[in-house]
């Protein structure tokens, strides 16, 4: 690979990278050695551009939720969506990004299995990122009163991951499959359904 002279070309170029490293060969491949020998490059670069391997790994979880936040602004939005109308269109968008991501599944999937010590900086790095593009696309709307909607937004993307990891590995979950259009359409309605009660505003 000719390495890219300008400065974000180059550091971009590097966390593509590793990004696939990670995603082909999974944590216990993953190392400054192999992102190097993926990206064509010295090995000090990536210390110059990330400080080492847990820079690398906080700049792959900041990357994974950059995507997720691009990928959900892309759904239709308004000002005067109401808060349970927000979190519905992005488990929705969301959900449709993911299917469309190979490589995003891939590294959730290894994440779920890697050591706790090697996914750490990742994780955490994506937890904050997501809660703050969460927190600014939520904008004004306020949760309706009454629940633990934190818990409840987890679960959803708890529930996002699981069907479309199942679906890559074994073609669904749970008895429910998860191949034809039909199939995943039904999982989407579905999802708003319960999403709609979930996020109701207690009468």
């Amino acid at each position: 690979m000719t390495r890219p002279r300008n400065r974000e070309a180059t550091r971009a170029a590097l966390l593509k990278a590793a990004k696939t490293t990670l995603a082909e060969q999974g944590f216990q491949v993953f190392g400054i050695n192999a992102v190097a020998r993926q990206a064509g490059c010295d090995k000090q670069l990536i210390y110059r551009y990330f400080d080492g391997l847990e820079g690398l790994l906080e700049a792959i979880g900041q990357d994974v939720a950059q995507w997720i936040g691009a990928a959900t602004d892309n759904g239709t939005s308004s000002q005067d969506e109401t808060y349970t109308e927000k979190m519905i269109r992005f488990a929705d968008v969301y959900l449709l990004a993911l299917r469309a991501s190979p490589l995003m599944q891939k590294i959730l999937l290894w994440e779920l299995s890697a050591p706790a010590e090697q996914v750490k900086p990742l994780a955490e790095a994506r937890g904050k990122a997501m809660f703050l593009w969460m927190k600014r696309a939520r904008g004004d709307a306020i949760p309706p009163p009454g629940a633990d909607y934190a818990l409840i937004n987890a679960s959803v993307v708890a529930i996002i991951h699981q069907m479309v990891l199942s679906s890559s590995v074994s073609g669904g979950f749970s008895g429910l499959p998860l191949q034809s259009e039909a199939d995943w359409q039904r999982l989407r309605d579905g999802l708003k359904a319960f999403l709609s009660r979930l996020y109701a505003v207690p009468a």
